[in-house]
């Protein structure tokens, strides 16, 4: 792995791996099969980026989005890594680049959607590629029970056969069931290792709040991350249109997108997010995998999110570089009514439908919860944690009550009603409300009649869904929705345990939420601005998306750390020798103030490296002897490139040293060279 840890730190510029990389990377480097699931911005990529260059031949990287793939192949340019893509979207010019490439061998990463593997020409080009690694992003798409099924990726099985290579495969989202399918159809019963990671985001900050004026939260919310790039989910498509005008006039930097939108409108937003700082798209779930941008600060739900597993996607899009981030999601009787009606109008087998509505149900458990969500979210995925301390209910724990009268009394409406009637019609009944449906069904005789009128109508909504949340209760398809009461309910109803529910749902609580963190402290704010400001001069210049300069996690490190030599901005996360070589001077002038003498290239390959200090030493010994110990000889130097052999090799004696050298410089600076060599600071 010597040489791997080499390349993530020269090309990568990350001094360590991150928890899990390190054994899935050298299972890939051996040739084993694997398949990794791993969280959304836990680092797939590199474990499939470095193994190709430290094997022969090519990776072929099969991956569902266009955007995506031409994301990633110019970040790993910007690197100084040999990568290509084969797209639709490609010019001729670039698609010859790319068979150029691959013809002489100089290409170390192919970049291919799955459905391109339905022509005979591409199986045949791959055939004759020198393909030696097969990597699948996003494998759970060839599960058919997945959401998001492409019947392309049925076709990578095959193709692996052919090729007889090894294949990694790697997911952020895979239950047990769509593991043993990845597992069927693309290593085609070979064995491959398997490696689940945490499913922990810690840098994410996790907050739910109950809808009471919900545009309101949304732009307090936006208003509070002001100028930070970031995502508003809604459940339909006119709301983001709505929602982005309003934005817009609060001052934001906004725009909508949804599958409604003509392709290349949407091309446009994408491309604007990816480049621009600080831009809000507010989507539908449209705007969905293929967003790779690392920097994203913060992610909302102006709606709730279908399923537990789709929430933890989509707020996964933010802070995948490591550095902070925040996300709100808002949830309301309405967006529960919506998502149980596309469950139950959805053609999908009734078994499915039952598993849907409990993930439902799940999410509703998180946006209840009265501990931790982390703890709440982790269980769900099989994990334990302490809590968390990053989220709302860790920083202000919720307010809670005995709930069990409550609850007993909204059972006893339900079962005394034959489990068939809605939450609209159960809380007319327990407030009293004669309605013409309640009257014309005789519901105003039973005893349950106007019992819970201590409670208002939004309170008696926020019970119902707090036991939705806790599993109590569930609505029945086949009764379009009609609640029924599940086994665990069965004790509260005879009170032989008790139940406890959050009061600040019921009521408003307008101070509950904490302000969004700052990024950094308030000394280090203004020089952060100027990194950025400078990041956003090099990227419109060069054509780039900002993040591919540097990303932010990169710039916070450098106005918390200011580096003020290559040698301390080498040791800033995300900067490796291409990087520093492209733009680290330029950094190092926002930070120190000044414009630093130019570095000689065989100097700034050492920056970062123990050879580094060493190469300096060596050239003030030169300098000093010049002309001789006297200071009357011939004057005689060594080249930046023999100084920086001998500060990498660190010969230990004069024989070793002349072969670097020759004989009459060794002569000269042979004797101080060594003692520098041979010190042991």
């Amino acid at each position: 792995m010597k040489d791997a840890e080499q390349q993530l730190a020269e090309v990568f510029g990350f001094s360590d791996f991150r928890p899990g990389q390190r054994e899935i990377i050298e299972a890939v480097i051996a040739g084993q099969d694997v398949l990794a699931i791993m969280p959304t911005g836990g680092g797939k990529s590199l474990c499939y980026q470095l193994p190709a260059l430290c094997r022969s031949g090519v990776t072929l990287v099969l991956s569902p989005l266009i955007a995506l793939m031409r994301d990633q192949v110019r970040a790993l340019q910007e690197a100084g890594v040999a990568a290509g893509a084969l797209t639709s979207h490609n010019s001729e010019e670039e698609s010859a680049a790319v068979f150029e490439a691959l013809h002489v061998g100089r290409l170390k990463l192919l970049y291919m959607a799955p459905e391109r593997l339905a022509s005979i020409t591409t199986q045949d080009m791959l055939r004759r590629a020198n393909i030696s690694l097969l990597a699948v992003d996003e494998a759970h798409c060839v599960s058919q029970w997945g959401h998001d099924f492409r019947p392309d990726y049925l076709r990578i099985g095959a193709l692996r056969a052919a090729l007889d290579v090894p294949l990694a495969a790697f997911t952020a989202t895979a239950d047990r069931e769509t593991r043993e399918e990845i597992i069927a159809r693309l290593f085609g019963g070979r064995s491959a290792r398997i490696f689940l990671q945490g499913f922990d985001r810690p840098n994410i900050r996790l907050a739910f709040e109950a809808k009471k004026k919900p545009r309101h939260q949304i732009l307090s919310f936006a208003d509070a991350l002001r100028g930070q790039a970031g995502i508003i989910y809604c459940a339909t498509r006119s709301k983001t249109e709505t929602l982005a005008r309003a934005l817009v006039d609060e001052g934001h930097v906004a725009c909508a997108y949804h599958g409604g939108m003509e392709a290349a409108d949407r091309r446009a937003v994408e491309a604007r997010f990816q480049h621009e700082d600080g831009l809000i798209v507010v989507a539908t779930v449209a705007f969905g995998m293929g967003v790779d941008k690392p920097d994203i600060r913060w992610v909302a739900h102006a709606d709730l999110p279908k399923s537990i597993e789709s929430y933890y996607q989509e707020i996964g899009r933010a802070g995948r570089d490591g550095a902070p981030a925040e996300t709100l999601t808002l949830y309301g009787a309405d967006d529960i009514r919506l998502r149980r009606a596309q469950i139950d109008e959805s053609l999908a087998p009734s078994e499915r439908r039952a598993a849907d509505h409990a993930r439902l149900n799940m999410l509703l458990g998180l946006a209840e919860a009265q501990v931790c969500r982390r703890q709440v979210l982790l269980r769900h995925f099989g994990e334990k944690s302490a809590p968390c301390g990053n989220c709302d209910n860790c920083e202000r724990p919720p307010r809670v009550f005995d709930g069990t009268t409550s609850v007993r009394k909204a059972l006893s409406a339900i079962l005394r009603t034959d489990q068939y009637f809605g939450t609209g019609h159960l809380i007319d009944i327990l407030t009293g409300n004669e309605t013409e449906k309640v009257r014309a069904c005789g519901h105003d005789r039973l005893p349950t009649f106007g019992v819970g009128r201590e409670h208002s109508r939004a309170e008696w909504q926020a019970i119902f869904r707090q036991m939705m949340g806790q599993d109590l209760i569930r609505p029945d398809p086949a009764r379009h929705g009609a609640l029924r009461m599940t086994e665990a309910a069965r004790p509260i109803l005879r009170g032989e345990v008790g139940v406890t529910l959050r009061r600040d749902t019921l009521k408003r609580d307008t101070a509950r939420r904490s302000s969004a963190r700052a990024l950094v402290s308030e000394e280090d704010a203004p020089l952060l601005s100027a990194l950025k400001a400078r990041r956003r001069a090099l990227a419109e210049a060069a054509g780039l998306p900002a993040y591919m300069i540097f990303n932010d996690r990169t710039l916070i490190e450098m106005a918390e750390q200011r580096p003020a030599t290559s040698d301390e901005m080498m040791r800033i996360t995300g900067v490796g020798a291409k990087k520093l070589e492209s733009y680290g001077a330029q950094f190092l002038e926002v930070i120190t103030g000044e414009v630093l003498p130019p570095e000689h290239p065989a100097r700034r390959k050492l920056a970062g490296r123990e050879a580094g200090p060493l190469y300096d030493r060596l050239a003030e010994a030169q300098l000093a002897l010049m002309r001789g110990a006297d200071g009357h000889q011939k004057p005689m130097r060594c080249s930046a490139a023999q100084l920086a052999r001998v500060a990498a090799e660190k010969p230990v004696d004069v024989a070793a040293l002349t072969r670097i050298l020759g004989e009459r410089r060794a002569e000269r600076f042979g004797r101080a060279f060594l003692e520098i060599l041979n010190r042991d600071d």
